[in-house]
């Protein structure tokens, strides 16, 4: 449950710790802690909670999850909630980061699918000039790194949209390409309720309320990350577009197969039914009939309901219900 943890002074990784170790660091200004933990039970996030001196409801919400994108105030501690996303075996799945940043301490608290905060943490100790600015430069590097996930996402279900659509135009889609496209409905609008509130939660961590967690110096960083997810957003609203457009195309064409297969069918019926209803007739057994008295009754009769048949079958053929 423990991923990490890691102290830094000055730009710099010291040893890890343990968390006894912590209360020790409290009277050094040029260090902080940054603590990762990975789904963790109510005990650790006891020990965690009075370790850090958090607000009791921002740690309940952490432990038990289900939150949407937010930032909070509690006192000095700022609290972010993030919604993560990975994709595995063609299927997007959801997760959450909750984030503890305060004056020397940072807690990433994962639930759920996303991808391991390594390589962030490995980018912010490559850059010590700005890991040195503190716990406000890590919670832009973990907000960076989790929008920047969202793009490959997209892209991946574009391209099978575009794939989809391009079967469809073509007439060669069936009932499990349309499960699939609703499939994609649902995860982008999952996408959307986990990237739209990003966007008031970067403006918000702009604003001048939260200068002791971001200073001005990274400011511009989080303007980045904000940019990031006004196309996000962009690029979800479009695919969402092409989807509900996609699925409006399958819907037509598959009332114009039915009608088409209607037609034809109409047409068949039309040709066999002058027969039907000619040799319906001869074959009550009246007394009277021609060709009984007539010996080129039969072949007439024969070759008056081919010449109609073929006259009809030329006229529906010519006007496309056959």
């Amino acid at each position: 449950m423990i991923v990490n943890c890691t102290v830094y002074a000055d730009g710099c990784k010291l040893p890890n710790l343990a968390l006894e170790d912590i209360p020790a660091l409290r009277d050094r200004t040029d260090a902080f802690v940054w603590l990762g933990l990975r789904e963790p039970d109510e005990e650790l996030m006891v020990r965690v909670q009075r370790l850090f001196g958090l607000h009791e409801l921002a740690t309940e919400d952490a432990h038990h999850a289900h939150q949407r994108p937010k930032v909070e105030l509690y006192g000095d501690c700022l609290f972010v909630v993030l919604r993560t996303a990975q994709m595995n075996e063609g299927k997007v799945n959801f997760g959450e980061t909750h984030l503890f940043i305060g004056p020397r301490y940072v807690v990433s608290v994962r639930h759920g699918a996303s991808l391991p905060y390594a390589p962030v943490r490995a980018r912010c100790e490559s850059t010590p000039h700005l890991l040195r600015k503190g716990p406000g430069f890590v919670l832009y590097a973990i907000l960076d790194f989790v929008v920047d996930n969202y793009f490959p996402i997209l892209n991946t279900v574009e391209d099978a949209v575009d794939e989809l659509e391009e079967r469809f135009f073509k007439g060669d889609f069936g009932q499990d390409d349309i499960g699939r496209l609703y499939e994609f409905k649902r995860d982008l609008v999952e996408l959307r309720r986990a990237a739209a509130p990003l966007v008031e939660v970067c403006n918000y961590l702009l604003t001048d309320v939260f200068t002791q967690h971001v200073p001005d110096d990274i400011r511009p960083y989080f303007r980045d990350v904000y940019d990031h997810t006004l196309r996000i957003n962009e690029a979800v609203e479009t695919i969402r577009e092409t989807l509900a457009l996609a699925l409006q195309v399958s819907l037509s064409l598959g009332a114009a197969r039915q009608n088409e297969a209607t037609k034809r069918l109409a047409g068949w019926g039309a040709l066999l039914a002058i027969p039907t209803m000619v040799f319906s007739i001869y074959g009550m057994n009246f007394a009277h009939m021609p060709e009984l008295h007539w010996p080129y009754g039969y072949p007439a009769l024969m070759s008056g309901v081919a010449a109609v048949c073929l006259f009809l079958y030329r006229s529906l053929k010519k006007s496309g219900w056959l």
